[in-house]
């Protein structure tokens, strides 16, 4: 069966991620161009289920090699200001491997040591006095798990009906050790990186939980540190940090 999603063409996903990297400092000032082409763009989400079985499977034991609450604070030397959360790129070798995964047809990737594990995706539960991206928690072996609805919260001016509508979240992306879970349409596989493969965003500035695009893959690779800092503020993706 194929759905209507936003992302139909390699050069319309090309042209989201770079406006999403470099565009301009008003969201909504995306080109008419691409905004043309993404309305008119479809995509087919029908996967091999399989694969992703042996993607969660093969995933899903690893233990983050990089502790979000010990090693991604890195506090200011003169030791007047707060510390900062380090931005991942500090922390990766030249090659690290990450994992990629879609939501609403656009491929997001997170290295692995930043990568708390996989779940399935179970009944969440809702709570009043949320942000919309907030979708409810999952209780997982005990676990409080935050769901995050990913499109709502990484797109949220393509976020319409027409998108909810082939949303079919069925995995949830843990995110180090915290208890925030991207829900993720499908996994994709893991792939070696190095960081001349990627297009690295400027630090500071709009966007910290976005770390670069993986240049040949068209794919944004997700700043899982400077992503948990946002949603524990309950900030968008085009919200400010303080």
């Amino acid at each position: 069966m194929t759905k209507s999603t936003p992302f139909a063409r390699e050069d319309v996903m090309q042209a989201y991620l770079d406006s999403l990297l470099h565009g301009p400092e008003d969201p909504a000032e995306v080109t008419a161009k691409t905004a043309k082409l993404l309305e008119q763009a479809a995509l087919d989400l029908a996967g091999d289920s399989s694969e992703e079985e042996k993607a969660a499977e093969a995933i899903a034991p690893i233990t983050p090699v990089v502790s979000s609450a010990e090693t991604a604070v890195v506090a200011d030397e003169s030791g007047v200001t707060p510390p900062r959360v380090a931005y991942v790129k500090d922390l990766l070798e030249n090659r690290f491997q990450a994992l990629f995964f879609e939501v609403a047809g656009l491929t997001l990737a997170v290295p692995l040591i930043t990568l708390g594990g996989i779940h399935r995706l179970e009944k969440v539960g809702g709570l009043v006095g949320k942000p919309d991206w907030f979708k409810g928690v999952m209780l997982h072996r005990e676990q409080k798990i935050n769901v995050v609805d990913t499109a709502m919260w990484v797109m949220p001016e393509k976020y319409n009906q027409n998108l909810a509508e082939t949303l079919h979240y069925q995995y949830l992306i843990m995110l180090g050790d915290s208890a925030w879970g991207l829900a993720s349409d499908k996994l994709v596989n893991t792939v070696t990186l190095s960081k001349d493969e990627v297009k690295w965003r400027e630090t500071g500035g709009k966007r910290p939980w976005l770390a670069g695009m993986v240049k040949e893959r068209m794919c944004a690779l997700i700043d899982v540190y400077q992503l948990i800092a946002m949603l524990n503020d309950g900030l968008g993706s085009n919200d400010q940090t303080g």
